[in-house]
C-alpha cells in the first residue's frame, strides 16, 4: 500500500485555504500610508488624570462616611489631598477602618486630632497615569468605531454635583478664588450662561453610568436617558432622599445642562439630561457617554496628512518591487535549478497568497513597511530552497541514490533553515511587541511570511518531491536539478 503523502496534503491544503479566503472577497485593510487620510499623535494630559483621581476619592469618602452615619464637616480638596473633620470621637476608629477597606494603598493618612488628611501615594499616581493613558485608548477606539469620524473628540463627561444654596446668591460676585476656599467651583448654563455655585467635589461621575440612550424630555424635546450601575444607584438615591428641596446640576463638559430641584428621592438609578440638543447631539452624547468618558483630556500634538495620490503611488512602487523582484527570483531559480526551480517557486506562490490570506482573514493593516516585509519574505522563502537544493546537489554528486540525496538534504538543512527563520522571528515578535505603527507592519508580514515559508518551502516541496520521486531518474538530473547525470 504506498505511504500517505501527507507533507503534499498539508501544502494543497494551505494553498486551498489561501484560495477559499481570497475568494470569499476578504482583503487586508490597507493603512494609511497605502490608502492616504489623515495621521495624529495623540497625547493625554495626565495631570488633570489625578485630579479627578483626587476628586473620585473624595466621592468615594463622601459615600461611606455617609452609609455608616458618620458626621463630618469640610471635606476639601487640595491639589492630590483630601481634608476632613469627624464630629464624634468615638466614630474615629471606624473612620479609620473605612479609609482602610475602601482606599487601601491608594492613599496616605494623616491625623491631627478629628482631622483627617489623605494624600494619594506616588504608586497611586502612577496607576491613575498609566490608567488614563489605556482608557484614552480604548475609548477613542470604542468612540471611533460608533462614530465612524464624524465626533472622535467629544468628551463626554458627565458629573452629578450639588448646588451650593447656601452661597449661590453671591455667584455673580465671586471669583473662581473665593469659590474655591468654600470647596466650591463655579460653572456655567450650556444655554443661558449662567453661573452656578456648585460644590466642587460631585456626587457621582460617568464612571459609575453603565448605558445612555436618545429620549425625550416633558416637552418633547431630545434629552439622553442614563442609567448607573449599583454604587452609582445608591448614591443618588441617598443624596437625593437626604437633599428634597436643593438642586442637583447635571454636568456635561463642565457645562451646566439642567439643575433641577429634588422633589423626591430618585431610585433606581435613572436619570434624564436636558438641555439646549438636536436630535444629532443628543445621539453624539449617548455614544459618548455609552463609549466611557475620558479620565484626562487628549491634545493634539502631531497631525499630519497623506493624500490618496500619494497612498497610491506608495501602492504603485510597492507593487512595481514586490513584481520584480518575484520575476527575477523565479527566474533565476527556473535558470539554475531547472525543475527544482520551479518547485520552489510553487512554494513561494503559495506563501505569498498564504501571508495576504492570513492578513485578510484576521483583519491586519497593510502598510507601506508591512508591503517592504513581504518583498524581504520572497528572498527568505527562497533562501531555504536553495539551501536544500544545494543540498541535494551536493549528495547526489557525491554518488548518492537519489532517494537518498533528498532525504539527507531536507535533513542536513533543517537546523540552518529553522536557526535563521527562528532568530529572525524572535525579532520580528520583539519588533512587533516594542515598535510603533509602521514597524509593527513590516514585524506582522516578517511573522506570517516566516512561519508561511516553513510549512511552503520545507514541507511542501519535500511533498511535491515525494510524489514525482517516481519520475526521477539519474538520466535526468540536469532537468529536475540542474546538474549533469
Amino acid at each position: 500500500m504506498k505511504k500517505l503523502n501527507y507533507r503534499l496534503v498539508l501544502f494543497v491544503l494551505a494553498l486551498i485555504f489561501a484560495l477559499s479566503v481570497l475568494f470569499s472577497g476578504k482583503r487586508p485593510t490597507l493603512g494609511l500610508d497605502l490608502q492616504g487620510g489623515l495621521h495624529m499623535l495623540l497625547g493625554v494630559k495626565t495631570d488633570v488624570a489625578i485630579k479627578s483621581r483626587a476628586k473620585s476619592i473624595a466621592t468615594n469618602v463622601a459615600f461611606f462616611l455617609d452609609n455608616e452615619d458618620i458626621y463630618y464637616a469640610d471635606l476639601t480638596i487640595k491639589d492630590t489631598s483630601i481634608s476632613f473633620e469627624i464630629l464624634d470621637k468615638d466614630d474615629e476608629l471606624q473612620t479609620k477602618a473605612l479609609i482602610q477597606e475602601n482606599l487601601g494603598d491608594a492613599v496616605e493618612t494623616k491625623e491631627n486630632g478629628l482631622n483627617f488628611e489623605l494624600i494619594m501615594t506616588e504608586q497611586e499616581k502612577l496607576n491613575t497615569k498609566e490608567n488614563a493613558i489605556n482608557q484614552a485608548v480604548d475609548t477613542i477606539r470604542n468612540r471611533l468605531d460608533q462614530f465612524g469620524l464624524a465626533e472622535p473628540t467629544k468628551a463626554a463627561h458627565l458629573q452629578l454635583m450639588a448646588v451650593d444654596e447656601a452661597r449661590n446668591t453671591r455667584v455673580t460676585t465671586m471669583s473662581p478664588e473665593e469659590a474655591s476656599s468654600f470647596g466650591d467651583v463655579i460653572l456655567y448654563d450650556a444655554k443661558t450662561k449662567e453661573p452656578y455655585l456648585l460644590r466642587e467635589i460631585p456626587i457621582l461621575d460617568g464612571s459609575m453610568l453603565t448605558d445612555a440612550k436618545v429620549g425625550y424630555d416633558d416637552n418633547n424635546n431630545p434629552a439622553i436617558n442614563f442609567t448607573l450601575n449599583g454604587q452609582g444607584a445608591k448614591i443618588f438615591g441617598d443624596f437625593s432622599g437626604k437633599n428634597r428641596g436643593k438642586r442637583m446640576a447635571i454636568v456635561l463638559d463642565d457645562k451646566i445642562y439642567s439643575a433641577p430641584v429634588i422633589k423626591e428621592r430618585i431610585g433606581a438609578g435613572r436619570g434624564q439630561i436636558t438641555g439646549a440638543f438636536t436630535t444629532e447631539e443628543a445621539h453624539d452624547v449617548a455614544i459618548a457617554l455609552r463609549s466611557g468618558a475620558l479620565l484626562a483630556p487628549v491634545e493634539v500634538m502631531e497631525k499630519r496628512s497623506v493624500g490618496p495620490s500619494l497612498g497610491a503611488d506608495s501602492i504603485r512602487a510597492s507593487m512595481f518591487a514586490l513584481i520584480f523582484g518575484f520575476v527575477v527570483v523565479i527566474a533565476f531559480m527556473v535558470l539554475y535549478y531547472s525543475a527544482a526551480g520551479l518547485i520552489a517557486n510553487v512554494a513561494l506562490i503559495v506563501n505569498l497568497l498564504l501571508i495576504v490570506a492570513v492578513m485578510a482573514l484576521f483583519g491586519a493593516t497593510l502598510t507601506l513597511p508591512g508591503m517592504a516585509g513581504i518583498v524581504l519574505t520572497v528572498g527568505m522563502a527562497v533562501d531555504a530552497n536553495v539551501i536544500i537544493s544545494e543540498r541535494i546537489r551536493e549528495l547526489l554528486k557525491e554518488g548518492k541514490s537519489i532517494t537518498k540525496a533528498i532525504e539527507d538534504g531536507y535533513s542536513n538543512a533543517f537546523s540552518a533553515i529553522w536557526d535563521a527563520n527562528i532568530t529572525t522571528l524572535i525579532a520580528a515578535v520583539a519588533l512587533y511587541v516594542y515598535g510603533t505603527g509602521p514597524v509593527k507592519g513590516f514585524a506582522l508580514t516578517i511573522s506570517i511570511g516566516i512561519l508561511a515559508s516553513m510549512l511552503t518551502a520545507i514541507l511542501g516541496t519535500h511533498g511535491i518531491y515525494e510524489y514525482f520521486l517516481p519520475k526521477i531518474n539519474k538520466n535526468r538530473l540536469k532537468f529536475w536539478f540542474g546538474i549533469k547525470g
